[in-house]
């Protein structure tokens, strides 16, 4: 069953507009863009076995989706997020033969999700945006069966990852400040820092916590990276508020910023990111 809840006002302004909308719109470009580190969660999920899944901040769902396609009908496959517009394009996406697949429109942090459901809980790129990280692990945890594991990919720092801001940096003089980017803020980068995320999810309840780096290498194709310039990022949204000859100055300045990531016909980067693992109880431990 899908299900809609009330938003927090947090991130909710940020997702379920410009930056939502943006997602949806370019829904192949991305999960083209993200399909490497979309295999390795499938391959997680694979390697665990049975249970429930939870995607935390699953986006338009392709995740969600390639989970329950490899896992089978007999495992339910759960995507959150607090986007409405991309919860309703993950919705349309679900095949009618999936009645293992569902999605809820809601606040990881605060839903009341069904106490110890889960056997596994999954994110590409979904957990960095609690505005109380503590407060929403324990409530995924609770959300946990006592045998349930975490798998999550979040990205590492912005210096380790220059393709991310290269197009801000390039173009900083040409557009009214952006935001700074403030540490441990909810964000893209939020959990740069290792002990900060052990700390985190520690408080919050769950075991064994290890972080370690993943590289992956992802593609875009070339003839879309003015699109991803655009419309996507700090950058993008900025882009939406300026006049025609201003935004064809800065997307020719950022353009090219990339020519160092150009090889032939494709846009090609090493996303730096952490594989986050936890257990929801320390294994042998009484219940």
């Amino acid at each position: 069953m899908d299900v809609t809840h009330d938003r927090p006002d947090s991130q909710a302004a940020l997702w379920n507009g410009t930056a939502g909308q943006a997602w949806v719109q370019l829904q192949a470009l991305l999960d083209g863009m993200f399909e490497p580190i979309e295999r390795v969660l499938v391959a997680e999920a694979t390697a665990f076995g049975s249970g429930p899944v939870l995607d935390v901040g699953c986006g338009t769902g392709a995740t969600t989706l390639a989970i329950a396609r490899a896992l089978g009908l007999s495992h339910d496959c759960v995507g959150v997020d607090v986007s409405a517009p991309m919860i309703a394009a993950a919705r349309d996406r679900v095949p009618a033969q999936a009645s293992n697949v569902s999605f809820v429109e809601a606040d990881a942090q605060r839903h009341a999700f069904e106490p110890g459901r889960f056997r596994l809980i999954v994110s590409r790129f979904g957990v960095m945006f609690f505005d109380e990280p503590v407060e929403a692990f324990a409530n995924l945890r609770q959300a946990a069966t006592d045998d349930a594991q975490m798998r999550l990919i979040a990205w590492r720092s912005a210096a380790d990852n220059p393709f991310m801001t290269a197009a801000e940096r390039a173009v900083a003089s040409l557009l009214p400040p952006f935001p700074t980017r403030v540490p441990e803020a909810p964000g893209q980068f939020a959990f740069a820092d290792p002990q900060r995320v052990q700390a985190i999810l520690a408080q919050a309840g769950w075991h064994d916590v290890s972080l370690q780096p993943l590289d992956v290498a992802c593609t875009l194709p070339g003839r879309e990276l003015p699109t991803y310039l655009g419309r996507l990022g700090p950058v993008g949204r900025a882009l939406q508020d300026v006049d025609g000859d201003t935004r064809e100055r800065v997307l020719a300045v950022a353009r090219r910023a990339f020519e160092p990531y150009v090889h032939g016909g494709q846009v090609r980067f090493d996303a730096a990111c952490w594989m986050i693992a936890a257990r929801a109880s320390v294994p042998g431990a009484r219940q």
